[in-house]
């Protein structure tokens, strides 16, 4: 059977307006076209890696207890931080795919994962992102024999279809805790619960996960989960909803094609992005559960609400760390990521909840010339700032993001480093 027969099963599904994701998933796994475990190569490419993104300095911290010095700058590490598995595994398929395919034109649906540094890799190894022209992406530049890698975060099920369709190679890189959630959202579907999905409703893996889901809904934080149960409660919860037409406007990009809260909300499965905080996730859980009991009575609440552990290990080990090193006496934090990464903007989350000064950076371009950075602040400003680093004896706990490779980490530190050293000079001159 050849590659575009093998999705007959999901194509006559889909004509017939029963379009089953997990059989296509199925179907796309006999693909010959498709690819989800490398091509043999895997030592040699975590060689390559080891050698651009390993950093000597990250390992003296380690081997000192996580705290090194230098000068009167004393760094704490994190004690779980920067690359996960998922994105170890991710980055390293498609070095494997570029040298199984040296010469083919290659593309990716979105970044690789959320690192400046990576990208820029696979930019130099010629993948090229698949463009986008209004906010939708234009396939059509995609020709037979092209390869498409498929990003940690993983693709729409509409995306796949439409690359199997085309019979073009694909290269699927996707995480499989993303994956995890993805088999939760269908379990919902299959049972007829409408999927409350807590993430970011424009997120590349939120917008995947909502693709295999059913009936959904997309809720940020605890304020939005808020607002939905008081729905659900018919205001009685906080009084924090409104009309039926206020719903719909409120989440109009985030809830799935006619989707009605009269009667959506009635049996719930929660799910999540797998980057979002641990904590919260748990919370809208409970706040669901905890609704859907008062609404229909505890003997009822099986019947209204199923829940599935979809949190990240690795996305839950960072959190946990970083609230282990903010209760140490620090005076500054500084966390290393990419600007669009969920994960990292979470621990960032982490220290100013603290009120501890945090300084966010991409990357060591962001910090200097002199005592100054760049950096952003939660909820999106980049702002600068002067004389960031003070005379004297300074604690900087630091930790990254998990897209984060630690040379990036080291480049930072050492401009640190250097800024210090340079402000000991020019007191010594004057």
């Amino acid at each position: 059977m050849g590659p575009r027969a093998q999705g007959t099963e999901a194509a006559e599904a889909a004509a017939e307006g029963r379009f089953d994701a997990k059989a296509f998933k199925r179907a796309l796994n006999k693909n010959l076209n498709y690819n989800r475990n490398g091509f043999g190569y895997k030592e040699e490419m975590l060689e390559k890696m080891s050698q651009e993104y390993t950093s000597d300095l990250i390992t003296k911290l380690k081997e000192n207890n996580n705290e090194y010095t230098i000068g009167d700058v004393t760094i704490s590490l994190a004690k779980s931080y920067g690359f996960c598995w998922g994105v170890e595994r991710a980055v390293q398929m498609a070095y494997e795919a570029r040298k199984h395919y040296p010469e083919q034109k290659m593309w990716i649906t979105n970044e690789i994962i959320h690192n400046p540094t990576v990208n820029n890799k696979l930019k130099d190894m010629d993948i090229q992102y698949i463009p986008v022209d209004n906010e939708v992406k234009d396939f059509t530049v995609v020709d037979d024999g092209d390869v498409v890698i498929l990003p940690a975060f993983g693709a729409t099920v509409q995306e796949m279809r439409l690359l199997s369709d085309r019979g073009v190679k694909m290269v699927d890189t996707t995480c499989p805790w993303v994956s995890k959630v993805w088999n939760t959202v269908e379990k919902h579907r299959v049972k007829t619960y409408t999927s409350v999905i807590h993430g970011k409703y424009s997120h590349e893996e939120t917008v995947a996960t909502a693709s295999f889901a059913g009936t959904y809904i997309i809720v940020k934080n605890m304020t939005e989960a808020n607002y939905v149960c008081d729905y659900i409660l018919g205001g009685k919860l906080d009084g924090s909803s409104g009309t039926r037409e206020e719903f719909l406007e409120k989440f109009k990009f985030a809830i799935s094609k006619d989707f009605d809260p009269d009667t959506d909300l009635d049996r719930l499965g929660i799910a999540n992005q797998t980057t979002m905080l641990k904590g919260e996730t748990e919370a809208i859980g409970k706040l669901l559960e905890r609704t859907m009991m008062q609404k229909f009575g505890p003997a009822e609440v099986n019947d209204h609400f199923m829940s599935f552990n979809t949190i990240c290990d690795a996305t839950q080990e960072r959190q946990d760390a970083m609230f282990e090193l903010v209760e140490e006496p620090l005076d500054m934090m500084i966390v290393v990521g990419g600007y669009n990464s969920s994960n990292t903007s979470h621990l960032q989350e982490i220290a100013e909840q603290r009120n501890i000064p945090s300084f966010w950076v991409d990357s060591a371009d962001r910090v200097g010339p002199g005592n100054k950075i760049a950096h952003r602040l939660l909820y999106g400003e980049l702002v600068e700032k002067d004389n960031w680093l003070p005379d004297g004896p300074v604690k900087i706990g630091i930790t990254s993001g998990a897209s984060t490779p630690d040379k990036v980490v080291e480049d930072v530190l050492n401009k640190v480093f250097a800024i210090k050293a340079d402000m000991y000079s020019t007191a010594a001159v004057a």
